[in-house]
């Protein structure tokens, strides 16, 4: 099968399943996560794929716009349209209380951040259960958008008592790093994955379709007498994690 076959209208475009652009920018999609339509393959130009499907310019120009904002198209200017480059998943443990830059650093990218809230304010009752705080105590919160080669990976909120991080400001990359420069950083913590959609916002941050995958990690980190000083919820594009962990038989002798 040739690309001209794999775009024939048959068996896939009709007037049931939804708009025209939408069941277009699908089968593209199709093609590119099954391997069909290979990274770095030319696509045709949308003359021609309105001449294949049936559909008139605007809708081809419509889906294959959508696809370019998602990341899965690239155009050249004076060289057409291309299938992007294969990005490959990154697998985190959940094993090992690492950080973000730790991770990042450790695959060979660059880790970066854009900032989105960080400072002193009243928490709410979700972070005064989960950090044991007093009756009119402030939270530190850092809230970004975390990325790895300036690609948006992840968003981050970041909840913690105010005697554990007076001054919010003082992180400028790794959070982890400024906790243990004072001894502080967490040596265990319970995390709770959740499968979710994206909210718009989520996806305009995270650059990924509309209503797209991810994954919410909600984690409390705790000091090794037991006090918990770190509560972190994350949302991670589904399209570029794999979550490990390590699993062993209990030891029975005895």
């Amino acid at each position: 099968m040739n690309v001209s076959d794999f775009l024939a209208p048959a068996g896939w475009l009709s007037a049931e399943g939804g708009p025209l652009y939408v069941q277009l920018r699908k089968r593209i999609e199709s093609g590119i996560a099954s391997g069909f339509l290979a990274p770095e393959l030319p696509i045709p130009p949308e003359r021609d794929i309105a001449s294949l499907t049936g559909l008139s310019r605007v809708t081809v120009r419509k889906a294959i716009a959508d696809l370019v904002g998602q990341g899965r198209i690239l155009q050249r200017q004076g060289s057409g349209s291309f299938v992007a480059p294969a990005r490959p998943r990154l697998e985190q443990s959940l094993s090992h209380l690492t950080s973000f830059t730790e991770e990042m650093a450790r695959r060979g990218l660059r880790a970066g951040v854009r900032w989105l809230e960080r400072g002193l304010f009243l928490p709410s009752p979700d972070e005064v259960l989960a950090l044991g705080l007093g009756a009119g105590e402030q939270v530190a919160r850092l809230s970004r958008l975390r990325l790895a080669d300036g690609r948006p990976m992840a968003i981050e909120h970041a909840s913690l008592p105010p005697d554990i991080l007076p001054d919010p400001l003082a992180v400028g990359g790794s959070l982890y790093e400024v906790l243990g420069q004072g001894g502080l950083r967490p040596v265990r913590a319970m995390q709770k994955i959740s499968a979710i959609n994206l909210s718009a916002g989520e996806c305009e941050l995270l650059e990924v379709r509309p209503q797209a995958a991810g994954l919410r990690i909600e984690r409390i980190g705790y000091l090794r007498g037991g006090r918990a000083i770190e509560l972190t919820r994350s949302i991670f594009r589904g399209d570029a994690y794999d979550f490990v962990a390590e699993l062993r038989l209990p030891d029975r002798r005895g």
